[in-house]
């Protein structure tokens, strides 16, 4: 076949390159020239993209199709855009068979390609594929030929013709229309339950300020701080969070499911990620992998990993000082750019974040009277202990929280106390109440929550009762409010009149969310 092809043909196949979430359609194009055979690939092509040659030709030839014994060069277009990841395998290979006249380019046109390719010929499933086909979906694709295994995460996207395959050899006679494509995907298969699924708000015991203040933090989306001795309920308060917070809408669901695609970890059967996320890494992760980062192109990290649900740093304090500090940028603004010298990749980062701690090294102080008398850490050892948790950190950081060790009479009584769907169905009324007053906004991205209320919308647009105002006052004269502080307390308090079904704020909202910000890691000295 190869003595066939005339000098100077070219190929085109369509693809897409990743910029952490954010997809851009390239071009692949494939030009056969004579000369000594080669196989040249220019155009920004990171690590994995320049061994697709080897599998490729290996590919190609595994599958029966003969190889074009011809110099070829593979250009991606723009070369100034960072590209990278074996999906290009697919598309190079298209593009060098439209070339040598296997396959038909009006077949291609109009078409992205995804997949990996197995020295045998096989298509394998790629990260990404859901970021990927909705950018060749704004880009006027027309078709996506993607992985098998990737359909079903494909099929999301709405107004775009997806083509299943499984095998080079298969694509080519489908290409050249001597098969049919595979039938679709079935309807995506249930959503495997969350984090938090069997995890029940009955099985804390005692701690009634832990749960009311548990309940205001799902209802307004707010950031969470509990301190306290070991075994009160830290973790068990921090993980049944994600079940008393509502299902994503379809577009938080295509978000999330995005970065989950991205990172790899979306569940085959059913890809579309419909309860909010939880993630809580050890205290010995790096800030690559809290953040994002790695070497090439960033990866997502737990806390992009975590966006629209639950962040929880339990043990915070044992966790790098670089790594807390690194959390504070996204957290005012929800998203986390990681630059690298490959390029810089964006990621959404608008999660909630739970931080649980010990007051002491030993944990002993802030317990019971024989605990606190068992413990040998001196006052300066607790200070620093705690104080690792930087100022400008838990000044972000909406409610503060003491949970004392659980009364033995609450453990050995067999008092009912609410359970997850009784307070969950108070935080959906809650988070209703607050969507119809945030409509109103005239904002280009409305916030869902009044966690997300811009401070100066805040305070302009719905005013507060001067006596709210005169208690907001004394606090800033104190100085125990900073500016940062008093829109904290004042989304805490509208989701406090949210949670009673209020449309004004009262001083007793305020004052109560002035408390829950007031607990300081000092007292845990």
């Amino acid at each position: 076949m190869s003595g066939g092809v005339p000098a100077g043909s070219l190929g085109r196949a369509g693809a897409v390159t990743l910029l952490g979430v954010e997809g851009h359609v390239v071009g692949v194009e494939a030009h056969l020239a004579q000369g000594l055979p080669a196989f040249i690939l220019v155009g920004l092509p990171d690590a994995a993209l320049s061994e697709s040659r080897d599998r490729v030709r290996a590919a190609v030839v595994n599958s029966g199709i003969g190889w074009p014994n011809r110099r070829i060069t593979v250009s991606l277009v723009p070369a100034s855009l960072p590209k990278g990841g074996s999906h290009f395998d697919l598309p190079v290979a298209c593009a060098v068979l439209a070339a040598a006249g296997v396959v038909p380019q009006g077949a291609l046109d109009g078409a992205v390609l995804l997949g990996e390719l197995g020295l045998d010929g096989r298509v394998r499933p790629v990260r990404g594929v859901l970021p990927a086909v909705l950018a060749a979906a704004a880009g006027g694709a027309r078709r996506v030929v993607v992985p098998a295994g990737n359909a079903r995460e494909a099929a999301l996207v709405p107004d775009v013709e997806v083509v299943p395959v499984r095998t080079l050899g298969a694509l080519v006679g489908l290409l050249r229309g001597e098969r049919a494509a595979e039938p679709g995907q079935g309807p995506e298969e249930p959503a495997p339950e969350g984090a938090g699924a069997g995890k029940d708000l009955s099985d804390v015991l005692g701690q009634p300020e832990g749960r009311a203040a548990l309940e205001v933090c799902a209802a307004g989306g707010h950031h969470l701080f509990l301190l306290g001795p070991p075994g009160a309920g830290k973790t068990m308060l921090a993980e049944r969070l994600p079940g008393l917070l509502p299902e994503l809408d379809r577009e938080a669901a295509l978000e999330v499911s995005a970065i989950h695609s991205v990172a790899g970890t979306l569940p085959p059967g059913a890809p579309l990620v419909r309860r909010p996320p939880f993630e809580d890494p050890h205290h010995s992760a790096t800030a690559a992998a809290v953040v994002g980062g790695g070497s090439g192109m960033p990866r997502p990290g737990a806390i992009s990993l975590a966006h629209r649900g639950v962040l929880l740093l339990d043990e915070a304090p044992e966790f790098a000082r670089p790594v807390l500090d690194a959390l504070r940028q996204p957290l005012e603004s929800g998203v986390v750019v990681v630059r690298r010298a490959a390029g810089a990749a964006r990621y959404p980062a608008r999660f909630q974040l739970v931080l649980a701690a010990n007051p002491c090294p030993c944990g002993l102080s802030g317990g019971s009277r024989e605990q606190d008398l068992r413990c040998r850490c001196s006052p300066h050892a607790r200070l620093r202990y705690v104080g690792k948790l930087s100022g400008p950190l838990l000044d972000r950081v909406d409610l503060r929280v003491r949970v004392p060790p659980v009364a033995r009479g609450a453990l050995l009584e067999d008092a009912a106390v609410e359970g997850t769907a009784v307070v969950r169905e108070r935080v959906l009324a809650a988070r209703e109440r607050a969507l119809h007053r945030l409509r109103a906004l005239d904002l280009s991205a409305p916030p869902r929550t009044n966690a997300e209320v811009p401070g100066p919308v805040l305070r302009r647009r719905w005013a507060v009762p001067e006596p709210v105002v005169r208690l907001l006052d004394q606090h800033l004269q104190r100085g125990t409010l900073s500016a940062r502080g008093l829109d904290r307390v004042l989304r805490v308090a509208w989701t406090l009149a949210d949670l009673a079904g209020r449309d004004v704020v009262g001083p007793d909202d305020v004052l109560t969310a002035v408390l829950w910000r007031e607990t300081s890691t000092a007292g845990a000295a």
